[in-house]
């Protein structure tokens, strides 16, 4: 954070680390939630004395000292990007310190009116601040193309990572070996294996990750989930999420590129994807219904309803044991969209609860059906029905599967950076539930049933061998930062 106390390691040695490290220990339970178990702080603890030995957050000192602000650094700062940046900036002990994108600035996403980018983004953070100074000016926050010379700042704390699905892994996996702890906006990853060494290298650095499944911070959605947890519902038989529609429109076959637009970093924007000509509706907002840089609709949407799926089911460190193509449709082959448009995949686990997810209502996240009663929540996650009504007006017992107290998703990371535990939405969940989605588009594009085994994270059986080679995507050089964790390199 912006001001630190700096401790000799010499001194360290010669003055009993022990008293110290109890010190720190004990500030930090003080300020942790029930969340924060001895073991998960003490496992955090550890991983950040190796990465730091000779450095000791202000917040350890006085969590509620003025100095005490978490300085975020936000890449990506498009659509999602601005929404989370305005979010992040609603709380007084988080200064925002710089702002990074491959777009200067311009028009395109998913609002017409919206004119997004690291030059107006950064004048906005600056105004805001302005606002709040007898000045009336400030100048504090600096804009980067390239997310490196963010993360090389000694200053930077923590960084928003809200690119498209193909940055995720390469920005966040540096972001960790840098010191830098992470708000990744959902599908967590492109891929499985990406999503693997995402968690690995968050473990790894001793990092705080919160994953953007911001429905795990909605009390509402939290107690629907407690109700299907504690078997409210009877036994759980089957679950049906529900997921999106294309909601932008793309050039169909024999679509012609188009010229790279001024102030835009195409073959950085491009990264670890593979070349392909520029066209303005592959870019920005519409990056979504390409599988180069994303998993269309079903990560998207799928990446809210089925981590609620796999919350209330309490699979979130594991998942299916099979999934099978049930219908699929797409565009006419050679259009720049070639992500599904209707989807419908059948997930099973162990013990014998079925996942469905299709592209469905817009209104609907997903529904529980259960021996004794059924249960839906809503998109929005403003409410949920329950069938019979009485369900809805149970009061938890003091047995009763308690599954948090986050009631805003930004001030829970903002937290658990003080208190160096578990957010609401950790790597690990934020992975397990972004594979049911890949699983599925898997399965979809095989038009294929497939077993899998959620301990190895493998397919096995008939049809396995290329269902397994597109666990994986290679990347372009030097992005490659997956393949270079897994093997030790940097």
């Amino acid at each position: 954070m912006k001001s630190v106390a700096r401790v000799e390691s010499r001194a360290a040695r010669t003055s009993g680390e022990g008293t110290l490290g109890r010190q720190i220990e004990a500030r930090c339970l003080a300020v942790a939630d029930s969340r924060c178990s001895r073991r998960t702080f003490l496992r955090a603890a550890t991983a950040a004395t190796l990465a730091a030995p000779t450095i000791v957050p202000a917040s350890v000192f006085g969590a509620t000292a003025p100095s005490n602000r978490i300085t975020l650094g936000c890449i990506g700062v498009g659509n999602k990007g601005i929404d989370i940046l305005r979010k992040f900036q609603r709380f007084r002990d988080c200064q925002i310190v710089a702002v990074c994108d491959v777009n200067r600035g311009s028009f395109g996403y998913r609002d017409d009116s919206q004119f997004l980018g690291r030059e107006p983004v950064q004048r906005e953070v600056e105004k805001s601040y302005a606002a709040e100074r007898s000045s009336g000016s400030y100048q504090g926050c600096a804009a980067y193309s390239d997310f490196r010379k963010l993360l090389s700042r000694s200053d930077v704390d923590a960084v928003t990572v809200c690119t498209p699905d193909h940055w995720h892994a390469p920005i966040t996996i540096r972001a960790a070996e840098a010191g830098k702890d992470i708000y990744c906006e959902k599908p967590l990853s492109l891929t499985i294996a990406d999503g693997r060494a995402m968690v690995d290298a968050v473990h790894k650095n001793g990092r705080v990750l919160q994953t953007g499944s911001h429905e795990r911070s909605n009390p509402k959605i939290r107690f629907a989930c407690e109700l299907v947890r504690n078997g409210y519902l009877g036994e759980v038989k089957r679950v049906v999420t529900h997921v999106g529609r294309h909601n932008k429109v793309g050039p169909g076959p024999g679509w012609k590129p188009m010229p790279v637009p001024d102030g835009f970093d195409y073959d950085m924007w491009l990264g670890p994807a593979p070349l392909a000509p520029f066209h303005q509706d592959r870019c920005l907002y519409r990056f979504r219904f390409n599988y180069d840089y994303s998993g269309g609709q079903v990560t998207n949407y799928g990446a809210h309803s089925n981590d609620i799926a796999q919350w209330a089911l309490g699979r979130d460190a594991s998942g299916p044991v099979r999934v099978e193509h049930v219908y699929a449709e797409y565009l006419p082959k050679g259009s720049l969209f070639n992500v599904t448009t209707y989807s419908d995949f059948r997930c099973v686990y162990d013990d014998g609860v079925i996942l469905e997810c299709v592209t469905g209502v817009p209104e609907v996240r997903c529904i529980f059906e259960g021996t004794e009663g059924m249960l839906r929540i809503d998109a929005k996650g403003e409410n949920f029905v329950v069938i019979p009504e009485r369900i809805k007006t149970v009061a938890l017992g003091s047995n009763d599967v308690r599954l948090g107290t986050s009631i805003n998703h930004q001030r829970d990371f903002l937290d658990a950076v003080k208190s160096r535990c578990e957010p609401s939405a950790p790597v690990e969940v934020g992975h397990r539930s972004a594979t049911v989605c890949h699983l599925g588009n898997i399965a979809l594009r095989l038009a294929s049933q497939l077993s899998w085994d959620p301990k190895t994270e493998r397919f096995f059986g008939s049809s396995s061998d290329l269902a397994n080679q597109m666990l994986h995507r290679t990347a372009r050089s030097p992005w490659n930062v997956t393949e270079q964790f897994a093997t030790g390199h940097s």
